[in-house]
């Protein structure tokens, strides 16, 4: 490896654990509650490598934020390019994001520093469209292949959807850490999926392989 090269491996390795160590931070004490000692402590680094890698406190929180959102075009392509009915698809990707929203610390932190934006003197992504966007482009090929009801609009639907989703995971957090997110989660498809369907399908045998991890390919 180069000189360049491995100086500018190092500077990536130090922004990332940086970004870590902050996004544990953020995610155990909130943003306010956080401080440049607390991450310096946390991390390792010296308070002159966060000013160097990113300039403030703000621009350390809007970088795990932007990371966040970053977490989920990928994700969605990955499950969207199976070839599984979009329904299918769908619950699928829904259980792999909550996983994440369980078990990322940049991707728990990126959600309550968005909670706390008020807090933030920097202009954060807006949340929720892109998901609303991606729902309903897979219950519109649903409904091109015939398999979402009839009786189904499919951009009103995909904000429900959304919208209960995302419910499901602030109760989640409030009451259990979102530790037996799966489990709710599995109760709401369990509810929703009938309703959703244009022919009866094997729910329980869906959701029992949604819960297990796709290996990556």
């Amino acid at each position: 490896m180069k000189d360049g090269e491995h100086v500018q491996e190092r500077a990536e390795q130090t922004r990332r654990s940086l970004l870590e160590a902050a996004a544990s931070l953020f995610d155990e004490r909130g943003y306010a509650g956080t401080s440049i000692s607390d991450i310096t402590a946390r991390s390792g680094h010296t308070s002159g490598a966060i000013y160097f890698h990113y300039t403030s406190k703000e621009r350390l929180a809007l970088a795990v934020v932007e990371e966040h959102f970053a977490t989920w075009p990928p994700l969605i392509e990955r499950y969207a390019s199976t070839e599984a009915a979009p329904l299918d698809q769908l619950v699928r990707l829904s259980f792999a994001v909550a996983r994440a929203f369980r078990d990322d610390i940049v991707v728990r932190a990126g959600a309550r520093l968005w909670t706390e934006r008020t807090l933030i003197e920097a202009p954060l992504p807006p949340p929720f469209v892109g998901w609303m966007d991606a729902v309903g482009q897979m219950m519109e090929k649903a409904r091109a292949e015939g398999d979402l009801a009839a009786h189904v609009d499919p951009l009103p639907a995909a904000r429900t959807v959304v919208c209960a989703f995302f419910g499901l995971h602030t109760v989640s957090e409030a009451l259990d850490g979102r530790r037996l997110v799966e489990d709710h989660l599995t109760d709401l498809w369990t509810l929703l999926l009938p309703s959703l369907r244009a022919r009866p399908g094997d729910t329980a045998g869906l959701l029992a392989a949604a819960r297990v991890p796709r290996a990556q390919g």
